[in-house]
């Protein structure tokens, strides 16, 4: 372990500890260390924790050489490699000393006062996590979740449950207190499953849109750890975040909410058009894989909140039907465009994709009907209103009169 001007344990705690764990970085992680020295949060109110994690490129070389010169408190650990981001990060929060954590990748950097602002927003919001907008280098990036900034935001209806990423302001406190670290077991989605505890049990979450704070690069080389491994270890991701949901959130619509994200983000990808190019044995083994979470979180709340698309094909799954998932990748990879239909009453919409009311098949309508805002070729579909009762004409409005009048009399002759 080497070390430069780490305060002591007689100092003021910083701000921020900024925790990075890096394997094989080089050069990217000359980028990332430079953009948190040009933080407008002053440098004593940061520090670094930095794990090399068993790199034989000269990353563990340049940290050590980085905290002997810079003006900002960096510890340097060296460590062999742990076969993930999870290890790192977690050697990192066991000796940051900051009011906030904010998990730094090596591969990436920090945009102009992302730091100082992000902390301004959790101090004045009394939030534990907050979202900084963060944009992609020679990559995609999240974008739903940006559109304004906001210093409490309903994680239930927001889309910040589409930015799982570690890649934001922690209150260490609340981590603490709720114990919070990263699953070494999952060699995938663990910062998923770490950032959703943080928001369904930490005290609110803000989000910082109208300025970058965040660039994910996309690295030349392609060496990105969420590219490692094969399916098998998504599938395990899933069932970790779906059984976290259900565990922290009481049954009903919030839950069902929350659960469209891993079966949207995460079940959905595994059954895609690629698919169809896997050969047989995979595409029974990840079918085996998905029933158990089939079984036990897909629920009729859940689907009626994701597109018919993509309900179907989960559908498909969940019936463990191959053979018709097969059939709608297949119609969906063509790009044939399905009919619409509309119930005899006009209350409901249909999509009719294949094996619509083929009673073979065993699908119900439910699984095409239109329950969200959707798309019908370049046409936007919504699901209908309520029809309403038709009001009697004044025609109709005058016999009832009538009517009425004609027994009143009948019965006062009656009585007489």
């Amino acid at each position: 372990m080497g070390a430069n001007t780490v305060p002591d344990a007689t100092t003021d705690a910083p701000d921020v500890t900024v925790i990075i764990g890096a394997y094989e970085a080089m050069p990217y992680l000359k980028r990332c260390l430079a953009s948190v020295e040009a933080q407008t949060l002053p440098a004593g109110r940061i520090e670094i924790v930095a794990v090399d994690d068993g790199s034989a490129d000269g990353t563990g070389e340049y940290l050590e050489e980085f905290a002997e010169r810079t003006s900002v408190a960096t510890r340097v650990v060296r460590q062999e490699n742990s076969g993930g981001p999870s290890g790192p990060r977690n050697v990192g929060l066991g000796l940051a000393r900051g009011r906030y954590v904010f998990f730094l990748d090596a591969d990436d950097y920090l945009g102009e006062e992302a730091l100082e602002r992000m902390v301004a927003m959790g101090d004045r919001a009394g939030t534990d996590v907050v979202l900084g907008k963060a944009v992609g280098v020679n990559r995609g990036a999240p974008k739903s979740m940006w559109g304004r900034t906001e210093e409490r935001v309903d994680v239930h209806r927001s889309k910040v449950i589409y930015t799982l990423s570690a890649q934001k302001l922690f209150r260490r406190a609340m981590i603490e207190r709720i114990g919070l670290r990263f699953d070494r077991k999952l060699t995938t989605g663990e910062d998923a499953l770490f950032t959703m505890e943080a928001y369904l049990r930490g005290a609110g979450v803000s989000v910082v849109a109208d300025h970058t704070c965040y660039y994910l690069v996309g690295r030349d080389d392609g060496k990105h750890a969420t590219r490692r491994g094969g399916y098998v270890p998504r599938f395990d991701a899933m069932e970790a975040m779906m059984a976290l949901i259900h565990r922290l959130e009481p049954a009903g619509p919030k839950r069902d909410l929350l659960m469209v994200r891993p079966f949207t983000v995460g079940m959905l990808q595994q059954f895609g058009p690629a698919l169809l190019r896997q050969p047989p044995d995979e595409q029974r083994h990840r079918m085996e894989l998905a029933a158990p979470l089939m079984r036990l979180y897909w629920s009729d709340g859940v689907a009626r909140r994701i597109k018919v698309a993509e309900r179907l094909r989960l559908a498909c799954v969940a019936s463990g039907r191959l053979d018709l998932l097969a059939g709608v990748l297949s119609f969906q990879k063509a790009g044939t465009v399905p009919e619409l239909v509309s119930s005899e009453k006009g209350d409901k919409l249909f999509l009719a994709y294949p094996y619509f009311r083929v009673a073979e098949a065993g699908l119900k309508d439910t699984n095409y009907q239109v329950t969200v805002p959707d798309w019908h070729g370049g046409t936007r579909v919504r699901r209908p209103r309520r029809v309403a009762v038709p009001r009697p004409s004044a025609a109709r409005r005058a016999l009832r009169r009538l009517r009425r009048g004609v027994r009143a009399c009948r019965k006062r002759l009656t009585v007489g």
